[in-house]
């Protein structure tokens, strides 16, 4: 069972974003920048492109009023997509709000926010959702 999983589960808490019967979006705990969600299909699969073809394109579609509610709820040009997938062998993107492809760079210390500023954002996320 992977932490996501828990996550999803919900014997890890999170800062969740919006789910559905196919997928669950919560702020990463270990951020990039402010702002920084990842969205998850409720299925535990390790590599994104071994989901079901239907998850693959629902996934997008779910992530898409994420990523309009992050770009209207943070100073940035976009919001960049990522995948990943080495940490955590549950399949996942990263949505993050960027001003240049840098912003993108995994290799970039984390930030380290306080619960405060986790629930600000959540909280701001949340409310840009259409």
């Amino acid at each position: 069972m992977s932490i996501f999983t828990k996550i999803i589960a919900g014997e890890i808490p999170s800062y969740l974003i919006k789910e559905n019967e196919h997928f669950y979006s919560f702020l990463d705990v270990f951020p990039l920048v402010k702002g920084h969600v990842l969205v998850v299909p409720k299925i535990e699969i390790d590599k994104i492109f071994d989901l079901p073809s239907e998850y693959l394109a629902e996934m997008l579609l779910f992530a898409q009023p994420i990523a309009q509610a992050i770009e209207k709820s943070f100073d940035c040009k976009r919001c960049g997509i990522s995948v990943i997938g080495i940490e955590v062998p549950h399949a996942h993107v990263h949505l993050v709000p960027i001003n240049s492809a840098d912003d993108l760079n995994f290799t970039r210390k984390k930030l380290v926010l306080s619960a405060e500023e986790m629930a600000q954002i959540q909280q701001t996320i949340v409310s840009n959702l259409s």
